[in-house]
């Protein structure tokens, strides 16, 4: 989905080009709806649910053996080892589908998703994405890419090695809170801006732009 219209995307590609005025850095800035689908911690969750509801089952047979009878006339009936089996099944795998399909539902997907777990599908999505649009791309390697994403409400600020060996992650961790301040406010746009401009602030503190300098990444926002 586009979270920017075409406003929002001039404004932070404009952001890009005047800071890159001022330094020989060049900045990358990705805009994603998500990081990952997560797939793999529905299915441990519907697995759990299913586990759970089958150890019940075993630890405690006789409410679920009542509730049965009940629904089909209240007659007590003699349940042979075949049919507990088939039964414990079968609860296994009503409570496997049920989790599954609750996890359709978007707030119930992200509320299942542990923050750490978030974080770190970010990161690694983040590291992706600097690899192929700015790691070693250009000559002095003084790439930097703004990552955003906006499921699961993380952000991170990623740079060619000559740069993290000058700059302290703390200092990018105030640029990611000047960020973050608008993008939780809804505007999305100013906050890539405003990321932008500390970002380029940083780096014309360290690598001010040489007379020659040319823009070799593009300026625009990448919306995925």
């Amino acid at each position: 989905m586009a979270y920017l219209d075409e406003a929002g995307h001039k404004l932070v590609s404009d952001a890009v080009a005047e800071a890159e005025m001022q330094t020989s850095g060049e900045i990358v800035t990705v805009l994603a709806d998500r990081s990952d689908g997560y797939t793999d911690i529905a299915l441990l969750w519907a697995a759990g649910a299913a586990f759970t509801a089958m150890s019940l089952f075993a630890a405690l047979p006789q409410p679920f053996l009542d509730l049965w009878d009940g629904l089909i006339g209240g007659w007590s009936h003699e349940w042979t080892t075949g049919e507990l089996a088939s039964m414990t099944i079968a609860l296994g795998l009503i409570a496997f589908a049920a989790t599954w399909a609750a996890q359709l539902w978007e707030p119930v997907k992200w509320l299942l998703v542990p923050g750490p777990i978030r974080t770190a599908r970010v990161h690694a999505m983040a590291q992706r994405q600097f690899k192929v649009g700015a790691e070693g791309r250009t000559h002095g390697r003084t790439g930097v890419l703004i990552y955003l994403s906006m499921s699961e409400h993380r952000a991170e600020i990623v740079a060619d090695r000559p740069i993290a060996e000058k700059v302290d992650a703390e200092v990018w961790g105030e640029a990611m809170g000047d960020m973050l301040g608008h993008i939780a406010a809804g505007r999305i746009a100013k906050g890539l801006a405003v990321g932008v401009r500390d970002v380029g602030f940083v780096l014309a503190q360290h690598f001010p732009r040489a007379e020659d300098d040319e823009n070799e990444l593009p300026d625009r926002l990448i919306e995925v």
